[in-house]
């Protein structure tokens, strides 16, 4: 079944079940699942999700540890993202961007990108300022909602598609910070009141962040750059500053991506 739509097509279902967990999988592949965990967020019964893992292990796209028995990515992974990588420029479009956008705000600029009911770090540069905020790695995978740019990915979309995939990731939004659907509805409805993504409250305490999304030429949001410092610099003055200098850089981004770059 879609995760998103509900929708499946006949003969897909094992498919989209094992893409799934696989999606799950990838979003704590820092730490592991285990099997209950796993079976819970992908609303399967144990032993299919076993099954599922199995074959996965198999397959060389999965590994468990023998010791925690809990369960990550595979090598199988990495090798395909590596023949995958040189089709899909965008870290390159954006990257003299992320570059100018630190060296203005001597902050941490993320890219992230849109995975369907999901976001993807794709990649991150430092500034000059001595106290980082490195609350995403490069890879990370987090439910759309979570953070500024995952925040900033699904604000905009047509109401009917925001509700469907904060209802199919509803279950995972506890393992940030006790995020929920009602906090986090609020915080999309405060993110389009000011017209930027704003994360000061969830995840990372501490660490304040603002993010905005960019669009492809058909209008849809696949990408999202935020700026992440410590609370204390980021006054209301400086959100609405930092939002400012983002939305310049994706005036000129915009124009350079194309409907085909989204994965």
């Amino acid at each position: 079944m879609d995760t998103i739509t509900g929708k499946s097509i006949a003969g897909t279902q094992s498919i989209e079940r094992a893409t799934h967990v696989l999606r799950i999988i990838a979003a704590r592949n820092s730490v592991g699942l285990r099997l209950v965990d796993i079976s819970r967020q992908a609303k399967l019964e144990r032993p299919t999700a076993h099954r599922i893992l199995k074959c996965l292990i198999t397959e060389g796209m999965v590994r468990q540890n023998s010791e925690t028995h809990r369960y990550f990515l595979g090598h199988l992974i990495f090798e395909l993202g590596l023949a995958a990588s040189s089709n899909f420029n965008l870290r390159d479009i954006c990257r003299p961007s992320l570059v100018r956008l630190a060296d203005k705000s001597g902050d941490t600029v993320f890219l992230t990108i849109r995975s369907g009911a999901d976001s993807v770090c794709i990649d991150r540069v430092e500034g000059s300022y001595p106290i980082k905020t490195l609350t995403l790695e490069i890879g990370t995978r987090r439910p759309l909602g979570v953070g500024a740019g995952g925040l900033a990915l699904l604000m905009n979309l047509p109401e009917q598609t925001k509700q469907e995939i904060v209802s199919a990731n509803a279950l995972r939004f506890g393992a940030y910070n006790n995020l929920t659907v009602p906090v986090l509805m609020k915080l999309l409805k405060r993110c389009q009141d000011r017209g930027f993504a704003l994360n000061d409250s969830q995840v990372t305490p501490g660490a304040t962040s603002v993010g905005l999304p960019i669009r492809s030429r058909s209008g849809e949001p696949v990408l999202a750059i935020s700026i992440g410092a410590i609370s204390s610099r980021m006054t209301a003055e400086r959100q609405n500053e930092l939002a400012s200098m983002i939305r310049e850089e994706i005036e000129t981004l915009e124009s350079s991506i194309e409907d085909t770059a989204h994965p």
